[in-house]
């Protein structure tokens, strides 16, 4: 039993390693893309088509009135704001009111999709917002986001390409509160998610978006049949971007990093969001997230010291455990701190090993039920990622 522990230590490190060595390898490259397109930004200012902003709300969220002062308050000439919720007294919708009119120069509308006819209600509003918007790209991003002002500017710059028909934002965790539970979630944003994209990036290309921003123009919308082909699954934006990519469209990965808050603070707010987002996960890209777990570096590296212990060699473990964390801290730099810019280096250098570890028991238990719970309802995904209301 002990060099069975020990060999499989050894395995799951050198697994580990192998992933952390693809993502350090991923993000040079990254980098130098980012600094070409931070040069294009300063030498063609003039780059913005008008764009229009589709907001879903739903109810009102810690510091909601601040994230959305942010879009307002854009460094571009021409871009309306959308806003949608289901119910015309949602609270949401009436912050969303009250930051309007402190930018009356910003068009904005409001409007209610009333109960809606898909399981994914988000769905029903961006439906709806898109027959409204006045403009053809269409900019989509979740209610817990804040952007800096040059946001829309790094937006619109990959549609200079009349190949490009969708993009998406990286993100940075932003811990609501400072609380440890919501670091540690932020942290597996900053880290773990941003380093799986990279790689995706680098073997396949980008077949997907991520929701925290997402933009598309609005023909390849249409192309694809309207946002209604999402209307089923619980990760919409992964079958928007995937539709997209199966157009013929090419979907980029933006070098502009938002902040993307974690307003979870507590710590069974935090498993549940973390489960049900693995879940998702699994019955989208089932293939790809059975190997996730050979990406994790920390279960396997506290194998070591038991495994060394047990066979009277206790420095092999301590070496095997520094070499798990040694990954671990490397991606955090590499990919935390270079790539999405996470400022918080307690969160990088201290609590991503310990994330390491939570996202692997996260992972294990994606594979219990199909049941997940999502925003006071419960649903069970189906195989494809699909969902339907739980009986």
């Amino acid at each position: 039993m002990s060099y069975v522990l020990l060999a499989l230590a050894v395995f799951g490190l050198i697994t580990s390693t192998v992933f952390a060595g693809m993502v350090l390898a991923a993000v040079p490259r990254y980098l130098r893309e980012r600094r070409v397109a931070e040069g294009e930004l300063r030498k063609r200012p003039g780059l913005t088509p008008p764009l229009t902003l589709l907001k879903p709300l739903a109810g009102a969220e810690p510091d909601l009135e601040a994230h959305l002062a942010s879009f307002f308050e854009q460094d571009y000439p021409a871009f309306e704001i959308l806003f949608c919720v289901r119910q015309p007294n949602d609270a949401g919708l009436e912050i969303a009111r009250r930051v309007a009119v402190q930018y009356p120069h910003i068009p904005v509308k409001f409007m209610a999709t009333g109960e809606p006819l898909y399981i994914n209600a988000k769905v029903a509003s961006m439906e709806l917002m898109e027959k409204s918007a006045a403009h053809d790209i269409l900019v989509i991003s979740d209610s817990d986001v804040r952007v800096t002002k040059d946001y829309l500017r790094a937006v619109a710059l990959p549609f200079a390409d009349e190949k490009v028909g969708g993009m998406c934002c990286p993100y940075r965790g932003i811990a609501a509160g400072g609380g440890l539970w919501a670091r540690l979630e932020a942290v597996g944003m900053s880290v773990e998610m941003t380093a799986g994209v990279l790689v995706a990036r680098m073997m396949e290309g980008m077949q997907f978006v991520l929701g925290p921003t997402m933009a598309f123009r609005r023909n390849v919308i249409r192309q694809m049949g309207g946002f209604k082909v999402s209307a089923d699954y619980c990760a919409d934006d992964f079958v928007l971007g995937n539709e997209t990519y199966k157009l013929g469209q090419t979907v980029v990965l933006s070098h502009h990093a938002i902040d993307h808050i974690v307003i979870n603070l507590s710590l069974m707010a935090s498993l549940k969001h973390q489960v049900r987002w693995m879940k998702s996960t699994r019955f989208s890209r089932p293939k790809g997230h059975f190997g996730t777990a050979l990406t994790f570096s920390m279960p396997f590296a506290l194998l070591g010291p038991v495994a060394g212990v047990l066979l009277g060699h206790a420095g092999w473990g301590i070496g095997l455990l520094a070499w798990g964390v040694a990954t671990r801290l490397a991606l955090s730099v590499a990919v935390g701190r270079m790539v999405v810019r996470d400022p918080s280096w307690l969160n990088l250098l201290v609590l991503y090993p310990v994330r390491d570890l939570m996202g692997f028991f996260f992972w294990a238990a994606s594979y219990k039920g199909s049941r997940i719970l999502w925003r006071g309802r419960v649903f069970q995904l189906l195989p494809g990622g699909k969902m339907r209301a739980a009986e």
